[in-house]
């Protein structure tokens, strides 16, 4: 008798703390959800001219005014969602696919991308793409920008940069957008394809706006 009723007691336990497992991740993938529309609220309206145009109308700005307005905003939202996702980090690991299912499981990588503690979260998303709680081809996407701010040549091409024409330049110059140096840039495409990449580097140049060139770090 005693052993049955150990099991029942076993077994209630059990019971509860599925339930309750199940309502903490129902809760945080709201929030995740949440925190990724706002983390896109702002780069979707810098990447529309329309939708700038219209935000330029509402706050009576100029061109210039309302770009320094988005990427205000974008600092701020960035800087809040930073702090949030390292206690969610801290409470529960990474929020992979397996707690928040998907999309949701990419909600923190996008707010660790756009900061500035890349390095060290890195490994965790690295342990996450392994483990298949996030695809690959976002590790592989963080990496090449953790070696960007490092200075060093990217692996899979997905980063690119703008210089601004030097001070003193003639005329309406614009300023000078690459992809990145690229490690090996003759078998990216290869690395590209193995990562989980549905386009060449040259298609993703062209996507973003920009001609496809190789360069170096000593010519880029």
């Amino acid at each position: 008798m005693m052993n049955l009723s150990r099991f029942f007691t076993v077994l209630v336990l059990s019971l509860v703390t599925s339930i309750s497992y199940s309502q903490t991740s129902a809760k945080l993938k709201l929030e995740l959800d949440s925190i990724y529309r706002i983390d896109q609220l702002y780069r979707e309206i810098m990447m529309s001219q329309p939708k700038k145009d219209s935000l330029a109308k509402a706050e009576n700005l100029s061109a210039q005014g309302v770009q320094q307005l988005i990427f205000d905003k974008m600092n701020e939202i960035d800087s809040s969602n930073s702090k949030r996702v390292r206690q969610i980090i801290h409470q529960v690991g990474y929020p992979g696919k397996s707690l928040v299912g998907e999309p949701t499981n990419e909600a923190a990588w996008y707010v660790i991308q756009h900061s500035k503690n890349i390095n060290q979260f890195f490994p965790l998303i690295e342990e996450a793409g392994q483990k298949k709680e996030l695809p690959f081809k976002l590790v592989a996407m963080m990496q090449d920008r953790l070696f960007v701010n490092q200075g060093k040549e990217q692996l899979y091409g997905t980063q690119a940069r703008c210089d601004n024409p030097p001070a003193g330049s003639v005329g309406n110059q614009q300023p000078d957008c690459y992809i990145w140096p690229i490690r090996d840039a003759a078998g990216v495409n290869e690395r590209r394809k193995q990562a989980g990449f549905g386009d060449t580097v040259e298609e993703n140049a062209k996507r973003l706006g920009i001609t496809y060139t190789r360069r170096s770090l000593s010519n880029k």
